[in-house]
């Protein structure tokens, strides 16, 4: 198992940012749509012998576009987002990415409609499409998220499993990695108060050393054979110190 680094932890110049993360020995990093770009960026991640394991394509849309928008061209404007980020995640060689539902639980049939249109674009390019259960928004829990894949039944929309999500929600993540069997596409690691979606360093919250070390271990006897990947907030007091204190408590599981 491998351990990735979500790029957007940091702040400030991306080929600075990448420098940083090959630094701390990470082999692969996540970015969201629209960033890295770049011929420079792009150049960098080679030279640095980086991998793009996974990309997040909802973030960074235009105003009005959004995958469960009311009307029908805000839909569009996302899923034409969605393809172009699709057409970058092939670029760099990324097999896998995610999407974020949006807020309004009234509005989930918009976005089951629209997220199929992503999927099938996806699957022309060998890339799986997770969805990220989220507290808060129209797909709170990972349990109600693998119920709504199973109803929705779409052979290359997965489970995207952030481990802060489930403090919030208060669900087991040996269970959850069980349920979400082989529909588990990435793993996002992360801490919080087990109230807000702070994204902390690991143990700096609710998170103990037991419970990390079980979820990793459950992920290795799972048909899961991904990274994880640390999701860290860019406004913590030290970003790049968080990273590496996370880095060494998950690295002696891996």
């Amino acid at each position: 198992m491998q351990l990735s680094c979500c790029a957007w932890a940091l702040t400030g110049p991306e080929e600075k940012n990448l420098a940083a993360l090959a630094d701390l020995g990470f082999g692969s990093i996540d970015i969201q749509a629209r960033t890295f770009t770049g011929a420079e960026a792009r150049a960098r991640i080679d030279d640095l012998g980086l991998g793009v394991s996974c990309l997040a394509l909802s973030f960074n849309m235009v105003d009005g576009a959004a995958l469960d928008a009311a009307d029908a061209a805000g839909r569009q404007r996302a899923i034409d987002h969605c393809r172009a980020a699709l057409d970058h995640a092939a670029d760099l060689g990324t097999n896998t990415t995610y999407v974020v539902p949006g807020d309004d639980p009234s509005l989930l049939p918009h976005f089951t409609q629209a997220l199929p249109q992503v999927a099938d674009f996806a699957a022309e390019r060998d890339i799986r499409v997770g969805v990220e259960h989220f507290p808060g928004k129209a797909l709170p829990t990972a349990a109600g998220t693998l119920d709504w894949l199973a109803d929705l039944g779409h052979p290359n929309l997965y489970l995207l499993l952030d481990i802060g999500h489930l403090q919030m929600s208060r669900e087991d993540p040996v269970a959850t990695i069980a349920a979400a069997a082989d529909r588990l596409a990435y793993v996002h690691l992360d801490d919080n108060d087990g109230e807000d979606d702070l994204h902390w360093a690991l143990l700096d919250g609710v998170l103990t050393a037991e419970a990390l070390a079980t979820t990793l271990a459950a992920l290795k006897s799972s048909p899961y054979a991904g990274p994880v990947s640390l999701e860290l907030n860019p406004q913590l007091p030290d970003p790049l110190a968080a990273i590496k204190k996370s880095r060494d408590i998950v690295l002696p599981h891996l």
